[in-house]
């Protein structure tokens, strides 16, 4: 028998979430550009190509969840320049990305001392492009050392996309390598969400708690 839906924390209703039969449970689907934080025990989703998924969670509390971007500049050094006080919107937008995730799990009773996190993506498969990959990679690495982050587990790079689904509440993520007959759709949602992100300006500065 399905369960009830579990309540969305605030500010995560909007996001799509539907019930596995298969391996009966609920799981949130994000779209590049978008982050999901829960408390309940449900999964969070996403397929990735050049873009970097982040997922972060109190192992404590198992409150955490999952975020999906990537750096749309390719200036020179942008990669690095988060960590100045003159931030490139690229790199900017990966640091409020990261940032946005961190701050919905400490809201909802986290706490920094105890975050682990899981990287997946960074997959070249943008062939018109630099190895946007590659850069998403590197930004996401210095992120978490710079922020003394503890990194679990990683599966980034290669020239294939991704299928994530973790699960916060136990840590556990499944990964799934897909064939690159996947590579075209995917390119083209990120291409066209490069375009979003590169026509409208970066947002004001967040605050870590």
């Amino acid at each position: 028998m399905q369960p009830p839906l579990p309540p969305a924390l605030p500010g995560f209703e909007h996001i799509r979430r539907t019930w596995n039969a298969n391996y009966e449970f609920y799981s949130a689907r994000i779209l590049p550009g978008e982050y999901y934080v829960t408390q309940s025990d449900e999964a969070v989703s996403t397929t990735l190509g050049s873009c970097i998924a982040a997922c972060i969670r109190d192992r404590i509390s198992g409150i955490g969840g999952m975020n999906h971007f990537m750096l749309p500049a390719t200036g020179g050094g942008e990669s690095d320049a988060w960590k100045s006080s003159g931030l490139g919107a690229g790199t900017r937008y990966g640091n409020f990305a990261m940032e946005h995730l961190i701050n919905g799990i400490l809201r909802n009773g986290g706490r920094r001392e105890n975050l682990e996190v899981k990287i997946f993506g960074g997959g070249r498969i943008l062939a018109n492009m630099t190895d946007v990959g590659a850069r998403n990679i590197f930004f996401v690495r210095e992120y978490i050392k710079t922020e003394r982050l503890r990194l679990v587990a990683e599966d980034v790079g290669e020239a294939f996309p991704r299928m994530a689904v973790y699960f916060p509440a136990t840590g556990n993520a499944r990964v799934k390598r897909l064939r690159s007959l996947h590579n075209n759709v995917i390119a083209i949602q990120e291409n066209s969400y490069i375009e979003s992100v590169v026509s409208k300006p970066v947002a004001g500065d967040i605050e870590l708690f």
